[in-house]
């Protein structure tokens, strides 16, 4: 049985621990947000919301690129290789943040989606989407 466990896990590994901390990335990108949100720009203008978003946005892609690197695609380039992935990754999220931003006008603003049903909706592309990203174009594992 615990075999079986084994070979269904190592068969999946991958996804399974990109799922995994995707779920502490959702949960860094929260808790900052709460954070700037409710200390450092506790007027919470639109401009402070907003700047808390970025901010918490960052904080998620930084600990994102780490766990991704190190834990998932196991990926060990250094130098210029390295920069180069940095900056795939950081482009690939900036593309998944605009199609979320999109996704959630079309389907809470113009289509009046409850937001919280619109998030889940979105959440589940952009996961999709940023695994792709990563497994086909950041991560992507040279031939030897």
């Amino acid at each position: 049985m615990i075999q079986k466990i084994k070979k269904i896990y190592n068969k999946y590994e991958e996804i399974l621990s990109y799922l995994f901390f995707g779920v502490l990335t959702t949960i860094v990108s929260f808790t900052t947000y709460l954070l700037f949100a409710n200390t450092f720009l506790a007027e919470k203008s639109d401009l402070d919301i907003q700047i808390a978003n970025v901010l918490s946005w960052i904080c998620a892609v930084t600990f994102a690129y780490i766990t991704n690197r190190i834990f998932v695609f196991k990926s060990k380039v250094k130098g210029k290789k390295q920069a180069k992935e940095i900056v795939n990754f950081v482009i690939a999220r900036l593309a998944s943040l605009l199609i979320d931003m999109a996704m959630m006008y079309i389907l809470y603003s113009l289509m009046h989606i409850d937001d919280t049903i619109a998030k889940i909706i979105v959440q589940f592309v952009v996961v999709v989407m940023n695994y792709i990203f990563s497994k086909v174009i950041i991560f992507k594992k040279e031939k030897r």
